[in-house]
């Protein structure tokens, strides 16, 4: 991901990795209000909040790019061969991805393009800093608004807005599944935590107004109300007795 690099790039290597380690892209499929989402990934640019189709585009320096994925596996190809499946027919894929009941792993990471300006650059660290802080309070015994509360009043308290809409989820047998888990809340309420959760954390934040648009065309993309930029991360974990473990790390983080 760098200036130069077309957008659909993103897309092709995720196929390609999937066929050769044999794991489904499991959002190819998912149903949608006007249409099934038709894609390995999500790869939303600058405003675009989350679930933005990846798109023939040419990235340039200072652009953010937020890219989310959910892949199924490892599978054992005498079960079924990934290689052999056509990504491009939804309809055959969504018979596999959404009879899949195996492990999966659901994240979201944002990448600068280039360098980053500082407000770029500000916004990423708010956002990912955010995710931490309601990570850490995803322990047996606290409850769902805690987490939202946590995110909420550190990513509010440096001006940024906080995404209502869209949320993060339990997780297993399949992507999406209660616990929802809101980005904003009140700390005290809400479901209490067990240990067993398997939950995903995946504060989107905004420079300006939290509000967000769809894109009615497809039904999937949303944008800022206001054009203003947008950041996401996203981490799947287990809350354990000792803590919640990240199950989707990149080898910076572990048991809190």
């Amino acid at each position: 991901i760098k200036p130069g690099v077309d957008m659909w790039e993103v897309e092709e290597y995720v196929r390609r990795r999937c066929k050769e380690e044999n794991f489904l892209p499991l959002q190819i499929g998912v149903d949608g209000a006007m249409m099934d989402y038709p894609y390995a990934t999500c790869c939303s640019l600058n405003d675009e909040v989350a679930h933005a189709f990846p798109r023939h585009y040419i990235l340039k320096d200072g652009d953010l790019l937020k890219v989310d994925m959910v892949l199924g596996g490892p599978i054992a190809k005498s079960d079924l061969n990934v290689s052999k499946l056509n990504f491009n027919n939804v309809e055959q894929m969504k018979k596999y991805t959404q009879s899949y009941s195996g492990g999966l792993a659901d994240s979201c990471w944002a990448y600068a393009v280039g360098t980053p300006s500082e407000e770029v650059k500000n916004l990423m660290d708010v956002t990912k800093e955010a995710m931490y802080k309601g990570i850490e309070q995803a322990v047996v015994g606290n409850r769902i608004g805690d987490i939202g509360a946590a995110i909420q009043e550190y990513a509010e308290s440096r001006g940024y807005g906080v995404v209502r809409d869209l949320v993060g989820h339990g997780v297993g047998p399949t992507m999406h599944e209660e616990p929802m888990v809101p980005n904003y809340g009140i700390a005290g309420r809400g479901l209490r935590l067990r240990e067993g959760m398997v939950l995903t954390i995946e504060p989107m934040i905004n420079t300006g107004d939290w509000e967000i648009d769809t894109d009615m065309k497809t039904g999937w993309a949303h944008k800022t109300i206001d054009g203003g930029l947008s950041c996401q991360y996203e981490h799947q974990f287990v809350i354990t007795k000792d803590g919640p473990v990240i199950l989707t790390s990149q080898g910076e983080e572990g048991t809190y």
